[in-house]
Protein backbone atom coordinates (compact mmCIF):
# COMPACT_ATOMS: atom_id res chain seq x y z
CA UNK A 1 0.00 0.00 0.00
CA UNK A 2 1.45 3.16 -1.37
CA UNK A 3 1.51 5.95 1.63
CA UNK A 4 -0.51 8.68 -0.39
CA UNK A 5 -2.68 11.01 1.97
CA UNK A 6 -6.59 10.93 0.73
CA UNK A 7 -8.19 12.51 3.61
CA UNK A 8 -9.95 15.37 4.54
CA UNK A 9 -7.04 17.46 6.19
CA UNK A 10 -9.46 17.96 9.23
CA UNK A 11 -9.18 14.83 10.16
CA UNK A 12 -5.63 15.15 10.31
CA UNK A 13 -5.76 17.24 12.96
CA UNK A 14 -7.94 14.94 15.47
CA UNK A 15 -6.68 13.33 18.20
CA UNK A 16 -7.29 9.65 17.86
CA UNK A 17 -8.61 7.28 18.68
CA UNK A 18 -11.76 9.29 17.41
CA UNK A 19 -15.49 8.05 16.17
CA UNK A 20 -15.67 9.65 12.78
CA UNK A 21 -19.17 9.78 10.99
CA UNK A 22 -19.08 9.96 7.22
CA UNK A 23 -22.02 12.18 6.95
CA UNK A 24 -23.06 11.52 3.16
CA UNK A 25 -23.45 7.66 4.08
CA UNK A 26 -25.37 8.09 7.14
CA UNK A 27 -27.59 10.01 5.01
CA UNK A 28 -27.83 7.35 2.12
CA UNK A 29 -28.28 5.22 4.79
CA UNK A 30 -31.24 7.12 6.58
CA UNK A 31 -33.10 7.77 3.56
CA UNK A 32 -32.91 4.28 2.40
CA UNK A 33 -34.36 3.07 5.37
CA UNK A 34 -37.21 5.90 5.06
CA UNK A 35 -38.09 5.12 1.47
CA UNK A 36 -38.49 1.76 2.23
CA UNK A 37 -41.07 2.35 5.35
CA UNK A 38 -42.97 5.17 3.02
CA UNK A 39 -43.09 2.04 0.78
CA UNK A 40 -44.44 -0.72 2.74
CA UNK A 41 -47.35 2.02 4.47
CA UNK A 42 -45.79 2.37 7.87
CA UNK A 43 -45.23 5.10 10.37
CA UNK A 44 -41.03 4.56 11.49
CA UNK A 45 -39.66 5.05 14.77
CA UNK A 46 -36.31 5.07 14.61
CA UNK A 47 -34.06 3.74 17.25
CA UNK A 48 -31.88 6.38 19.21
CA UNK A 49 -30.16 4.17 21.32
CA UNK A 50 -27.99 3.47 18.52
CA UNK A 51 -26.07 7.43 18.21
CA UNK A 52 -27.71 8.70 21.17
CA UNK A 53 -26.58 12.03 19.75
CA UNK A 54 -29.19 14.47 18.46
CA UNK A 55 -28.18 15.85 15.37
CA UNK A 56 -28.18 11.99 14.04
CA UNK A 57 -31.71 12.03 15.36
CA UNK A 58 -32.50 15.20 14.08
CA UNK A 59 -31.72 13.96 10.92
CA UNK A 60 -33.98 10.55 10.67
CA UNK A 61 -36.99 13.34 11.97
CA UNK A 62 -36.23 15.72 9.30
CA UNK A 63 -36.07 12.57 6.37
CA UNK A 64 -39.46 11.57 8.03
CA UNK A 65 -39.30 9.65 10.88
CA UNK A 66 -42.21 10.09 13.41
CA UNK A 67 -41.27 9.72 16.64
CA UNK A 68 -38.10 7.78 18.60
CA UNK A 69 -37.42 4.73 20.21
CA UNK A 70 -34.63 4.80 23.64
CA UNK A 71 -32.91 2.14 25.49
CA UNK A 72 -33.14 4.52 28.58
CA UNK A 73 -34.96 7.29 30.64
CA UNK A 74 -32.14 9.19 30.30
CA UNK A 75 -32.44 8.96 26.57
CA UNK A 76 -35.85 10.00 26.95
CA UNK A 77 -35.17 12.96 29.10
CA UNK A 78 -32.36 14.32 26.66
CA UNK A 79 -34.68 13.84 23.61
CA UNK A 80 -37.07 15.47 25.19
CA UNK A 81 -35.10 18.31 26.48
CA UNK A 82 -34.13 18.74 22.88
CA UNK A 83 -37.94 18.54 21.62
CA UNK A 84 -38.54 15.68 20.50
CA UNK A 85 -41.56 14.39 22.48
CA UNK A 86 -43.07 11.46 20.83
CA UNK A 87 -41.09 8.98 22.47
CA UNK A 88 -41.43 5.06 23.32
CA UNK A 89 -39.49 3.70 25.91
CA UNK A 90 -38.57 0.07 24.45
CA UNK A 91 -37.52 -1.39 27.71
CA UNK A 92 -39.62 -3.51 30.06
CA UNK A 93 -40.47 -1.17 32.73
CA UNK A 94 -39.66 -1.41 36.56
CA UNK A 95 -40.91 -0.07 39.46
CA UNK A 96 -38.17 1.93 40.18
CA UNK A 97 -38.27 3.99 37.24
CA UNK A 98 -42.10 4.60 37.45
CA UNK A 99 -41.47 8.04 38.82
CA UNK A 100 -39.01 9.05 36.55
CA UNK A 101 -41.10 8.59 33.50
CA UNK A 102 -44.49 10.19 35.92
CA UNK A 103 -42.14 13.50 35.69
CA UNK A 104 -41.62 13.17 31.71
CA UNK A 105 -45.06 12.88 31.13
CA UNK A 106 -46.00 15.51 33.83
CA UNK A 107 -43.72 17.94 31.76
CA UNK A 108 -45.49 17.15 28.54
CA UNK A 109 -43.54 14.30 27.07
CA UNK A 110 -45.81 11.71 25.21
CA UNK A 111 -43.60 8.86 27.01
CA UNK A 112 -44.89 5.16 26.13
CA UNK A 113 -44.19 2.52 28.44
CA UNK A 114 -43.56 -1.34 27.40
CA UNK A 115 -44.50 -4.24 30.28
CA UNK A 116 -44.37 -7.75 29.45
CA UNK A 117 -45.33 -9.88 32.54
CA UNK A 118 -48.47 -9.28 34.67
CA UNK A 119 -46.05 -8.32 37.81
CA UNK A 120 -45.23 -5.20 35.62
CA UNK A 121 -48.59 -4.47 34.31
CA UNK A 122 -49.91 -4.32 38.09
CA UNK A 123 -47.36 -2.12 39.68
CA UNK A 124 -48.06 0.02 36.37
CA UNK A 125 -51.38 0.13 36.75
CA UNK A 126 -51.41 0.97 41.26
CA UNK A 127 -48.59 3.25 40.55
CA UNK A 128 -50.87 5.32 37.92
CA UNK A 129 -53.39 5.04 39.88
CA UNK A 130 -51.86 6.38 43.08
CA UNK A 131 -50.86 9.04 41.35
CA UNK A 132 -53.51 10.28 38.76
CA UNK A 133 -51.82 9.02 35.83
CA UNK A 134 -53.04 6.81 32.90
CA UNK A 135 -49.76 5.77 31.60
CA UNK A 136 -50.02 4.88 27.76
CA UNK A 137 -48.24 1.03 27.59
CA UNK A 138 -47.22 -1.12 25.20
CA UNK A 139 -47.01 -5.05 25.61
CA UNK A 140 -43.42 -6.75 24.75
CA UNK A 141 -44.43 -9.38 22.14
CA UNK A 142 -41.88 -12.29 21.74
CA UNK A 143 -42.03 -13.46 18.21
CA UNK A 144 -38.61 -15.53 17.81
CA UNK A 145 -37.14 -17.08 21.38
CA UNK A 146 -34.44 -14.40 21.32
CA UNK A 147 -35.20 -12.44 24.37
CA UNK A 148 -37.97 -11.05 26.16
CA UNK A 149 -41.53 -10.51 25.61
CA UNK A 150 -45.20 -12.76 25.76
CA UNK A 151 -45.77 -15.18 23.32
CA UNK A 152 -48.91 -14.51 21.02
CA UNK A 153 -50.46 -17.48 21.94
CA UNK A 154 -50.20 -17.08 25.63
CA UNK A 155 -52.96 -16.44 28.17
CA UNK A 156 -50.80 -13.81 30.52
CA UNK A 157 -51.31 -11.60 26.97
CA UNK A 158 -54.61 -10.83 27.57
CA UNK A 159 -54.39 -11.24 31.61
CA UNK A 160 -51.96 -8.54 30.97
CA UNK A 161 -54.29 -6.39 28.93
CA UNK A 162 -56.94 -6.14 31.40
CA UNK A 163 -54.79 -5.55 34.55
CA UNK A 164 -53.63 -2.23 32.04
CA UNK A 165 -56.85 -1.42 30.57
CA UNK A 166 -59.04 -2.12 33.70
CA UNK A 167 -56.81 -0.65 36.15
CA UNK A 168 -56.55 3.00 34.65
CA UNK A 169 -53.48 2.84 32.13
CA UNK A 170 -54.24 3.35 28.47
CA UNK A 171 -53.00 0.02 26.57
CA UNK A 172 -51.53 1.36 23.28
CA UNK A 173 -50.72 -1.82 21.50
CA UNK A 174 -47.78 -4.19 21.17
CA UNK A 175 -44.13 -4.30 20.26
CA UNK A 176 -41.58 -6.81 19.08
CA UNK A 177 -38.31 -7.15 18.21
CA UNK A 178 -37.13 -9.89 16.02
CA UNK A 179 -33.36 -10.01 17.30
CA UNK A 180 -32.72 -13.32 16.04
CA UNK A 181 -32.49 -11.86 12.64
CA UNK A 182 -28.76 -10.85 13.60
CA UNK A 183 -28.09 -14.59 13.75
CA UNK A 184 -29.19 -15.28 9.48
CA UNK A 185 -27.50 -14.16 6.54
CA UNK A 186 -29.52 -15.20 3.49
CA UNK A 187 -32.17 -13.01 1.76
CA UNK A 188 -35.16 -16.12 2.05
CA UNK A 189 -34.14 -16.41 5.75
CA UNK A 190 -34.10 -12.62 6.40
CA UNK A 191 -37.85 -12.25 4.76
CA UNK A 192 -39.33 -15.80 7.10
CA UNK A 193 -37.96 -13.95 9.71
CA UNK A 194 -39.73 -10.50 9.12
CA UNK A 195 -42.88 -12.31 8.21
CA UNK A 196 -42.12 -14.39 11.51
CA UNK A 197 -41.82 -11.28 13.65
CA UNK A 198 -44.66 -9.77 11.66
CA UNK A 199 -47.80 -12.53 11.77
CA UNK A 200 -46.73 -12.97 15.31
CA UNK A 201 -47.41 -9.24 16.28
CA UNK A 202 -50.28 -8.93 13.91
CA UNK A 203 -51.84 -12.37 15.95
CA UNK A 204 -51.32 -10.84 19.44
CA UNK A 205 -53.06 -7.81 18.51
CA UNK A 206 -56.01 -9.35 17.12
CA UNK A 207 -56.43 -11.48 20.43
CA UNK A 208 -56.50 -8.44 21.92
CA UNK A 209 -58.93 -6.73 20.26
CA UNK A 210 -61.16 -10.12 20.33
CA UNK A 211 -60.78 -9.91 23.97
CA UNK A 212 -62.82 -6.56 23.64
CA UNK A 213 -59.06 -4.41 24.75
CA UNK A 214 -58.15 -1.47 22.41
CA UNK A 215 -54.68 -1.88 20.47
CA UNK A 216 -54.41 0.69 18.41
CA UNK A 217 -50.74 0.48 17.84
CA UNK A 218 -48.58 -2.70 16.03
CA UNK A 219 -44.99 -2.08 16.33
CA UNK A 220 -42.42 -4.37 14.79
CA UNK A 221 -38.87 -4.07 13.67
CA UNK A 222 -34.82 -5.22 13.48
CA UNK A 223 -32.91 -3.61 10.61
CA UNK A 224 -32.51 -6.67 9.24
CA UNK A 225 -36.16 -7.68 9.32
CA UNK A 226 -37.17 -3.90 7.95
CA UNK A 227 -35.13 -4.13 5.26
CA UNK A 228 -36.33 -7.70 4.27
CA UNK A 229 -40.01 -7.30 4.85
CA UNK A 230 -42.03 -7.99 1.61
CA UNK A 231 -45.37 -6.99 3.59
CA UNK A 232 -45.94 -5.23 6.79
CA UNK A 233 -50.21 -5.76 6.54
CA UNK A 234 -51.51 -5.31 9.90
CA UNK A 235 -48.28 -3.15 11.05
CA UNK A 236 -48.66 0.06 11.80
CA UNK A 237 -45.02 1.47 13.30
CA UNK A 238 -41.68 0.27 12.47
CA UNK A 239 -38.42 0.28 14.65
CA UNK A 240 -34.83 0.31 13.73
CA UNK A 241 -31.64 1.39 14.97
CA UNK A 242 -28.15 0.21 13.65
CA UNK A 243 -28.75 1.19 9.96
CA UNK A 244 -28.24 4.50 10.69
CA UNK A 245 -24.09 3.70 10.47
CA UNK A 246 -24.86 -0.01 9.81
CA UNK A 247 -21.65 -2.19 10.80
CA UNK A 248 -19.65 -5.02 9.96
CA UNK A 249 -22.48 -7.83 11.66
CA UNK A 250 -24.85 -5.47 9.13
CA UNK A 251 -22.27 -6.22 6.10
CA UNK A 252 -22.20 -10.08 7.23
CA UNK A 253 -26.03 -10.38 7.73
CA UNK A 254 -26.48 -9.01 4.23
CA UNK A 255 -28.64 -5.81 4.68
CA UNK A 256 -25.67 -2.90 3.82
CA UNK A 257 -22.27 -3.03 1.97
CA UNK A 258 -19.24 -2.43 3.61
CA UNK A 259 -19.36 1.38 2.22
CA UNK A 260 -22.49 1.84 3.62
CA UNK A 261 -20.89 1.52 6.97
CA UNK A 262 -21.36 5.22 8.09
CA UNK A 263 -18.92 4.93 11.79
CA UNK A 264 -15.35 4.15 12.30
CA UNK A 265 -12.84 4.58 14.54
CA UNK A 266 -9.58 7.32 13.62
CA UNK A 267 -6.43 5.04 15.31
CA UNK A 268 -2.54 5.75 14.65
CA UNK A 269 -0.12 3.39 14.17
CA UNK A 270 1.69 3.39 17.62
CA UNK A 271 4.37 0.64 17.09
CA UNK A 272 5.28 -3.38 15.31
CA UNK A 273 5.97 -6.34 16.20
CA UNK A 274 7.55 -7.31 12.64
CA UNK A 275 7.95 -10.69 13.28
CA UNK A 276 5.10 -11.54 14.38
CA UNK A 277 3.45 -9.44 11.76
CA UNK A 278 1.62 -6.80 13.70
CA UNK A 279 1.35 -3.09 13.67
CA UNK A 280 0.22 -1.66 16.55
CA UNK A 281 -2.25 0.76 16.89
CA UNK A 282 -3.89 3.25 19.99
CA UNK A 283 -7.70 1.66 19.43
CA UNK A 284 -7.56 -1.11 21.93
CA UNK A 285 -11.37 -2.29 22.88
CA UNK A 286 -11.71 0.84 25.24
CA UNK A 287 -11.87 2.44 21.26
CA UNK A 288 -13.77 -0.74 19.69
CA UNK A 289 -16.08 -2.39 22.74
CA UNK A 290 -15.24 -5.35 23.45
CA UNK A 291 -18.23 -6.91 20.74
CA UNK A 292 -17.10 -9.93 18.72
CA UNK A 293 -20.15 -10.06 17.15
CA UNK A 294 -18.83 -11.17 13.78
CA UNK A 295 -17.27 -14.05 15.37
CA UNK A 296 -19.77 -16.70 14.53
CA UNK A 297 -20.55 -15.36 11.52
CA UNK A 298 -18.66 -16.40 7.97
CA UNK A 299 -16.04 -13.73 8.01
CA UNK A 300 -14.85 -13.20 11.57
CA UNK A 301 -13.29 -9.06 11.20
CA UNK A 302 -11.81 -9.56 14.81
CA UNK A 303 -12.25 -6.29 16.40
CA UNK A 304 -12.79 -4.68 13.00
CA UNK A 305 -11.56 -3.86 9.43
CA UNK A 306 -8.91 -1.82 8.57
CA UNK A 307 -9.65 1.04 5.95
CA UNK A 308 -7.21 3.93 4.90
CA UNK A 309 -7.46 6.92 7.12
CA UNK A 310 -10.03 7.89 3.43
CA UNK A 311 -12.29 5.19 4.44
CA UNK A 312 -10.88 2.65 1.82
CA UNK A 313 -10.86 -1.03 2.77
CA UNK A 314 -7.80 -2.40 3.19
CA UNK A 315 -8.18 -6.03 1.98
CA UNK A 316 -6.94 -8.86 4.25
CA UNK A 317 -5.78 -6.27 7.23
CA UNK A 318 -8.29 -6.45 10.34
CA UNK A 319 -7.83 -5.83 14.15
CA UNK A 320 -6.87 -9.26 15.01
CA UNK A 321 -6.66 -8.40 18.89
CA UNK A 322 -7.37 -5.71 21.34
CA UNK A 323 -6.05 -4.95 24.74
CA UNK A 324 -7.62 -1.82 26.91
CA UNK A 325 -5.29 0.87 24.70
CA UNK A 326 -3.28 -1.23 22.33
CA UNK A 327 -5.15 -3.03 18.93
CA UNK A 328 -3.09 -5.68 16.87
CA UNK A 329 -3.50 -5.15 13.42
CA UNK A 330 -2.57 -8.17 11.02
CA UNK A 331 -3.08 -9.83 8.11
CA UNK A 332 -5.38 -12.59 7.76
CA UNK A 333 -3.94 -15.59 6.99
CA UNK A 334 -0.37 -15.75 6.89
CA UNK A 335 1.92 -12.93 8.91
CA UNK A 336 2.66 -9.44 6.96
CA UNK A 337 6.33 -9.64 7.72
CA UNK A 338 6.56 -6.31 6.02
CA UNK A 339 3.97 -4.54 8.12
CA UNK A 340 6.49 -1.71 9.79
CA UNK A 341 6.91 -0.65 6.29
CA UNK A 342 3.62 -0.66 5.19
CA UNK A 343 2.08 1.01 7.84
CA UNK A 344 4.87 2.80 9.58
CA UNK A 345 4.45 4.82 13.39
CA UNK A 346 2.24 7.38 13.12
CA UNK A 347 0.22 5.87 10.31
CA UNK A 348 -3.42 7.33 10.38
CA UNK A 349 -5.59 4.50 9.77
CA UNK A 350 -9.71 3.87 10.12
CA UNK A 351 -11.43 0.59 11.77
CA UNK A 352 -14.83 -0.04 10.66
CA UNK A 353 -16.83 -1.72 13.84
CA UNK A 354 -18.18 -4.73 14.65
CA UNK A 355 -21.45 -3.25 15.85
CA UNK A 356 -21.81 0.18 15.86
CA UNK A 357 -24.29 0.90 18.78
CA UNK A 358 -21.37 -0.65 21.19
CA UNK A 359 -18.24 1.37 19.60
CA UNK A 360 -20.14 4.86 19.45
CA UNK A 361 -20.64 3.96 23.50
CA UNK A 362 -17.13 4.21 24.23
CA UNK A 363 -17.14 8.27 23.03
CA UNK A 364 -18.03 11.10 24.30
CA UNK A 365 -18.37 12.58 21.17
CA UNK A 366 -18.77 12.12 17.12
CA UNK A 367 -16.66 13.62 14.54
CA UNK A 368 -18.76 14.41 11.79
CA UNK A 369 -17.28 14.63 8.76
CA UNK A 370 -19.15 16.14 5.74
CA UNK A 371 -18.87 15.84 2.28
CA UNK A 372 -16.71 19.08 2.12
CA UNK A 373 -14.25 17.87 4.32
CA UNK A 374 -15.10 19.81 7.11
CA UNK A 375 -15.48 18.20 10.79
CA UNK A 376 -18.23 18.82 13.32
CA UNK A 377 -18.27 17.71 16.62
CA UNK A 378 -21.53 15.79 18.09
CA UNK A 379 -21.68 15.44 21.50
CA UNK A 380 -23.22 12.09 22.38
CA UNK A 381 -24.12 10.94 26.07
CA UNK A 382 -23.86 7.61 28.53
CA UNK A 383 -25.35 6.03 31.57
CA UNK A 384 -28.73 5.81 32.78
Amino acid sequence: MDNIDLSPAALLRLDTPAAVIDTVRMQRNIQRMQARMDALGVRFRPHAKTSKCTPVVQAQLQAGARGITVSTIKEAAHFFADGIDDILYGVGMVPSKLPQALALRRRGCDLKIVTDSVASAQAIAAFGAEHGEAFEVWIEIDTDGHRSGIRADEAALIEVGRILHEGGARLGGVMTHAGSSYDLDTPEALAAMAEQERAGCVTAAQRLREAGLPCPVVSVGSTPTALSARHLEGVTEVRAGVYVFFDLVMRNVGVCATDDVALSVLATVIGHQPEKGWAIVDAGWMAMSRDRGTQKQKHDCGYGQVCAVDGTVIPGYVLSGANQEHGILAREGSPDTGIAARFPVGTLLRILPNHACATGAQFPAYQALAEDGQIATWSRFHGW
